[in-house]
């Protein structure tokens, strides 16, 4: 179980909402059996996939939440929309990890067609959504762990500074 004081923010994409809903009602779930309480917890619904980093961003930025799960689902239609944004998508969710210093998950199906979605959002274990927050809780604790580490005097105080800030 994990300290109750846990916040985690789930930025889900309302585009394919069949499909991202039951992302979402999978991260939930695993976070209640996790003990993070509901209240604990800041779901922001954005228009599409591409809206997703920015949204992670300003949450990052808040400096209010442990991890940020990133839910949505791009499928493949037939132009190169597809690749773009998932390309932008993932990179986007990369880079507010990196420059904040905070787990970022990516729980964005990106997927040839609807029933591959479907498939990968059904109510079970292998739901994306609820593996995408057991990869928030599992970094979670690493993340603590790690900055811990650095508090302790074992690097120097110039990286420990420039490593929480950045």
């Amino acid at each position: 179980m994990l300290h109750s004081k846990i916040n985690i923010a789930i930025v889900v994409s309302v585009f394919n909402s069949k499909v991202t809903e039951k992302l979402l009602e999978g991260a939930l779930s695993f976070l209640m059996e996790s003990g993070i309480e509901k209240d604990h917890t800041h779901v922001v619904k954005v228009p599409g996939a591409i809206e997703i980093p920015l949204t992670a961003k300003l949450l990052a930025q808040s400096k209010k939440y442990q991890a940020i799960i990133c839910l949505g689902a791009v499928i493949r239609g037939e132009t190169n929309h597809y690749e773009y944004v998932c390309q932008q998508v993932s990179f986007g969710c990369q880079q507010v990890m990196m420059d904040f210093s905070i787990p970022v998950i990516f729980g964005i199906l990106t997927t040839k067609n609807m029933k591959q979605a479907q498939d990968r959002s059904r109510q079970s274990k292998h739901n994306k959504g609820r593996e995408a927050a057991q990869a928030a809780v599992k970094m979670v604790k690493i993340t603590q762990e790690l900055l811990s580490l650095c508090s302790t005097g074992s690097v120097r105080p110039e990286e420990r500074e420039a490593r929480l800030e950045g």
